[in-house]
């Protein structure tokens, strides 16, 4: 390949300020995954440099392009899947407290943990499938799978005459959603350019509280009658994510990663193109990019092609490192206090002194919009404070919440209504701030950690994980609260702060910002997508380098000092020549 034919696939001169980060052998072949050939590995600081040059040639969709408007629309199609986990779990901790549903089936609120147990087991067993079949089948039909057996649930508990038929359709509830659930991670993750990969992910975990906001606002009005629809309405509305995201998936394209794993490397080309490219330029500097990071990273027989391989997972230290990070996210983004409240939010009230079943239910709707508004806020800023930070802050205000809230149910002292009132406020601002930290990470970071060849299997693990730790809410929190009440939250508090800990000498930051070049940009580089040059993000194919390092933790900060120095470098060196 001669130096005009690199500048042509590459970029321009006027383009490339680190010619040499993309300097190539010449008998370096496009395609060497399928040609055998092999080429040195690029160093991060390489690939961040060729990335940035790359995005400067073509600065992706134009934000308020039509195309643009299409791939958003896409992430809500597949936020849907985000929208069934919330509508699921909050449904029943809605009908929950409902007198005509515990009348129907005979039992008082705190019994009803079987049917919150058996969601879970199904979920159990979706780790199955959900680590076979995006590999086997594609990240869109695992989906189309996962939602069509969610609906067949969700029909047979909202049209349940006995306790066999609602238990039978709330594990296949639990079975289908997380199915789904684990394909969207993968899909969402590999379907995003760098730049909006923060977004897009915490967007898809964030849909979790519309699911929930949808499920709290209808048992409201619907609370206040006094027949059966009371509480299977609530259970019909979880038809709607499922329908509107399979009626759509035949529009959407196959995730690009998986369609190269295949084997068809122009149709992954092609569709990187249309999804990332401002002129659907399948020769762009960028897709040329990202197809060169792919093909690094996937091999055409590796381990997902054997549905029955999770060796890869625990293999070496790297793999092991990444799984550790990925059950740490399980851990605390299920046992820091939130599970409590999301499954048992009735019990809580009853014992700050509410129990009005009409003002139960209203409170259950407020706490879903703060908890959205919260998950808002922690997605917008995801990609400006980075994942470290965010879980940090996250698990100091937790620990600063359950400690509030159990010094304010506590017996000792004067017992007001006010002081009542005010453990339901912190109750709620945990939650804010549970979902500002926690849930934009939830789905997010595993599949950023996670390499290509074990995402699927390492999502369908970690999800195995997420359920098993969720048993603890769903079994042992009701014992707790009846047994120990006020002192649960002293034991969520504990094991907040030793998150603070853990996240502190363990978690990778995967988020490299360049400071101080977007406050200096021109108003014109705000309004188009050339702003996020100043954001550049660590592709998931370069994660490799971080986790192969002797300390990955210390890697990955020294990589996040190094983009902030040269950025104010380049700011100075601009300022002077101006």
């Amino acid at each position: 390949m001669d130096r005009d034919s690199k500048e042509k696939k590459f970029g321009s001169s006027d383009h490339v300020e680190d010619k040499d980060a993309f300097q190539r052998s010449d008998s370096y072949s496009p395609n060497h995954e399928l040609s055998g050939q092999t080429r040195p590995r690029r160093t991060t600081e390489e690939k961040q440099a060729m990335l940035k040059v790359a995005q400067a040639a073509d600065p992706g969709l134009l934000w308020s392009s039509k195309r643009s408007m299409q791939f958003w629309g896409m992430v809500l199609v597949i936020c849907c899947c985000g929208g069934d986990t919330g509508l699921d779990a909050t449904t029943m901790s809605s009908i929950n407290g409902m007198k005509q549903y515990q009348n129907y089936f005979g039992m008082n609120a705190a019994a009803t943990k079987t049917f919150f147990g058996i969601y879970t087991i199904g979920g159990v067993c979706a780790s199955l499938p959900g680590s076979y079949l995006p590999d086997k089948i594609g990240r869109r039909w695992t989906m189309v799978i996962g939602n069509t057996v969610l609906l067949l649930g969700a029909l047979l508990s909202a049209n349940a005459r006995n306790m066999s038929m609602f238990t039978a359709g709330r594990f296949l509830t639990g079975l289908g959603c997380t199915t789904a659930a684990l394909a969207s991670k993968s899909y969402m993750a590999e379907i995003s350019s760098p730049h909006n990969r923060g977004r897009c992910m915490g967007l898809l975990n964030s849909f979790y509280y519309i699911g929930q906001i949808l499920a709290s606002g209808i048992a409201v009005p619907m609370g206040r009658r006094g027949d059966d629809y009371s509480w299977r309405v609530p259970l019909f509305i979880q038809l709607g994510p499922p329908l509107i995201n399979i009626g759509f998936m035949a529009l959407l394209p196959e995730s690009p990663r998986w369609i190269y794993s295949r084997g068809d490397t122009e149709k992954a080309r092609q569709i990187l193109a249309n999804l990332h490219s401002r002129d659907r330029d399948i020769n762009s500097p960028l897709i040329a990019f990202e197809i060169e990071e792919i093909e690094e990273s996937i091999s055409l027989d590796g381990a997902d092609k054997r549905w029955w391989d999770f060796r890869k997972l625990v293999n070496s230290a790297a793999n092991r490192y990444r799984l550790g990070l990925c059950f740490m996210v399980s851990v605390y983004g299920q046992l820091s206090g939130n599970g409590l409240i999301t499954y048992f939010l009735t019990i809580l009230l009853a014992q700050a002194g509410i129990k009005s079943q009409d003002r139960i239910l209203t409170l259950n709707f407020v706490n879903s919009v703060t908890s959205f508004i919260g998950a808002l806020t922690g997605t917008a800023i995801v990609d400006r404070v980075g994942r470290r930070k965010l879980m940090l802050f996250a698990c100091i205000c937790c620990t600063i919440g359950m400690a509030i809230v159990a010094g304010l149910l506590s017996p000792s002292g004067p017992q007001t209504t006010q002081r009542a009132e005010a453990g339901v406020t912190f109750i709620y601002l945990f939650m804010v701030f549970f979902s500002l930290g926690w849930t934009p990470l939830q789905g997010l970071y595993p599949t950023e950690v996670l390499a290509y060849e074990v995402r699927a299997k390492g999502l369908a693990v970690q999800s195995l994980a997420t359920q098993a730790v969720s048993c603890i809410n769903t079994f042992g929190m009701p014992v707790a609260l009846s047994v120990l009440k006020w002192k649960t939250y002293i034991i969520f508090a504990v094991f907040d702060f030793v998150g603070i800990f853990v996240i502190y000498f363990f978690a990778v930051e995967t988020k490299v910002r360049l400071w101080g070049v977007r406050d200096a940009a021109p108003l014109h580089d705000r309004l188009t997508n050339n702003f996020h040059l100043a954001q550049q993000q660590i592709p998931l194919e370069q994660m490799d380098e971080i986790f192969q390092a002797s300390s990955p933790r210390a890697y990955s900060l020294q990589l996040a000092a190094q983009a902030r120095l040269k950025a104010k470098q380049a700011q100075a060196d601009k300022e002077s020549r101006a």
